[in-house]
């Protein structure tokens, strides 16, 4: 017999008219221009593929299905270049007092820019992707970079940041005990924090990484358009502190108002600081503890970004935290597409949206949430493959060896 009780936990935000100011300060239309313009100039730049599930869609009942493909951006595996590309250019924009139009990426990486800088180390902590991406950028730039991981951290995430000449050191304890280190030794350095989190007094770089990440988003729906689509209904973003699951919804929000698609932020259950804050029910951010063990090594965090939380606070419709074998489900789904489907590498963290929507709209127990969220035929639903293969090892013994199995009562029933 099937069990009736539900393996995932949402919180469905019951708000009337939303709060879209912040949306719309943090992310005017002008400033997706400037970083897109910023990032088409950087050598082997391209847009993205925007992916449709056209059978997938049929068999789960839905009008269409949407992947925006990150595993492909540059050579990264990953979306999160775009932003720490951007807040070192913002960075350095502002340290020379220059205007966007004097700011090609030519200049940055000009010897005049580089004796007028001086040497500069842009220090960040990690859980992969985003340290991977500031050494990247800053290797680009000719400049130094210290990246800080935590002891979970994998040896072939390690290995990728180092490939970019960054200096890597591995700190005790979890990704946030990553962050509280690196601002203390970078202020004892003379380090550059570039961090996709904020905290007291360091708000500017975040915002600027949030931002960043919205080419992201004019690209989605430049590719919509030709779609014939104006919007898609619902966003499904994956979250650890925020940034990016900030920059998708706070984006939808400047862009459409009050008639956004729906937002549904999905975290791990063992670091769902996000879904955890919402459930406080005080409008305040809130971290979770512990060793924030997951296979989603991008969303193992426990700290919220307080900047991003001021926008997901007032504009998301849904916070769910999942199972690690939600997230492994999505990438066999992903990797074993049906006839006429693409084939999508994506990681842990890249998948557990599309894992999360099959058990919304399969498992018993979740009424509630898929009466709520209303998808149907005409639902046009959109995911972000935040990450590729950034863990060979791990992805083959999900894929492989199938790792992180489904427990057999959560088994997908396709009669229905």
């Amino acid at each position: 017999m099937r069990n009736k009780k539900p393996d995932i936990q949402w919180l469905i935000q019951k708000k009337g008219k939303k709060d879209v100011a912040v949306s719309e300060e943090m992310f005017p239309i002008e400033i997706s221009k400037i970083a897109r313009r910023f990032h088409r100039q950087i050598p082997g730049f391209k847009m993205s593929p925007l992916r449709g599930l056209s059978q997938l869609a049929q068999m789960l009942g839905v009008g269409g299905i949407w992947v925006k493909d990150e595993a492909v951006r540059l050579e990264l595996n990953s979306f999160k270049v775009l932003g720490g590309s951007f807040a070192i250019y913002r960075f350095i924009q502002e340290k020379l007092g220059l205007k966007d139009g004097q700011m090609t990426y030519d200049y940055l990486i000009s010897d005049e820019v580089r004796n007028k800088l001086g040497e500069i180390t842009f220090a960040s902590a990690t859980d992969g992707n985003h340290g991977r991406g500031i050494a990247w950028a800053a290797s680009k730039l000719r400049h130094k970079s210290m990246i800080y991981v935590h002891s979970e951290t994998s040896q072939p995430r390690i290995d990728a940041i180092k490939s970019y000449g960054a200096t890597v050191k591995v700190i005790d304890g979890n990704y946030d005990d990553a962050v509280r280190q690196i601002v203390v030794d970078a202020e004892k350095n003379g380090w550059e924090i570039v961090s996709d989190t904020s905290w007291e007094g360091y708000t500017t770089v975040p915002m600027w990484i949030m931002q960043g990440y919205s080419t992201m988003m004019a690209e989605i729906q430049e590719q919509f358009a030709a779609q014939g689509i104006i919007k898609p209904t619902h966003v499904f973003v994956q979250a650890g502190v925020g940034a990016l699951a900030a920059s998708v919804t706070g984006y939808y929000h400047s862009l459409f108002g009050q008639a956004a698609p729906q937002c549904i932020v999905v975290a791990p259950e063992n670091a769902a600081c996000l879904y955890h804050s919402a459930k406080q029910g005080d409008n305040r951010p809130h971290n979770v503890t512990g060793s924030l063990d997951t296979i989603m090594a991008g969303l193992a965090c426990g700290e919220p970004s307080p900047i991003a939380w001021k926008i997901l606070n007032n504009v998301v419709d849904c916070f769910v935290a999942c199972p690690d074998y939600i997230a492994a489900k999505g990438m066999r789904i992903y990797a074993t597409p049906l006839a006429g489907d693409p084939f999508i590498i994506s990681g842990e963290s890249g998948a557990v949206t599309l894992g999360a929507l099959v058990a919304i709209l399969k498992e018993n127990g979740v009424e509630e949430l898929r009466k709520f969220l209303n998808i149907n035929e005409d639902s046009q639903i959109l995911f972000i493959n935040t990450e590729g293969n950034t863990d060979p090892v791990q992805f083959r013994q999900i894929i492989w060896e199938g790792a992180n199995p489904v427990p057999p009562e959560y088994w997908t029933d396709l009669s229905r």
